[in-house]
C-alpha cells in the first residue's frame, strides 16, 4: 500500500512477528537511489549506543547486506540493503 512517499507492505504468514523493514538504497517505487548510507555505516552507528544486532551485517563486505535489532515490544526491525 502507498501513501504519497510512504509504502507499507502486507505479508501475511511470510513472518513470524510483526516486522518494520527499512531499505537503504531504494527509492520509493522500489528503484536504486545513487546516494545512502550504507546499512554498514548504520549498524556502526546503533552498536556505538550499544544496541545488539541478531544478526550483523558483515562489516568487511560491500553491497547487499542486512541486520535485525528488536524493538522493547519484542518485534524485529529488519534493515536491509539490496543495493
Amino acid at each position: 500500500m502507498k501513501n504519497d512517499s510512504c509504502t507499507i507492505g502486507l505479508f501475511q504468514g511470510m513472518f513470524e512477528k510483526n516486522i518494520l523493514t527499512f531499505n537503504p538504497g531504494w527509492g520509493k517505487n522500489a528503484n536504486k537511489i545513487e546516494s545512502f548510507t550504507d546499512v554498514r555505516d548504520i549498524q556502526r552507528q546503533l552498536k556505538a549506543k550499544n544496541i545488539k544486532m541478531e544478526p550483523e551485517a558483515d562489516e568487511n563486505t560491500s553491497g547487499p547486506a542486512s541486520f535485525i535489532v528488536i524493538d522493547p515490544d519484542g518485534n524485529p526491525i529488519l534493515v536491509d540493503q539490496h543495493v
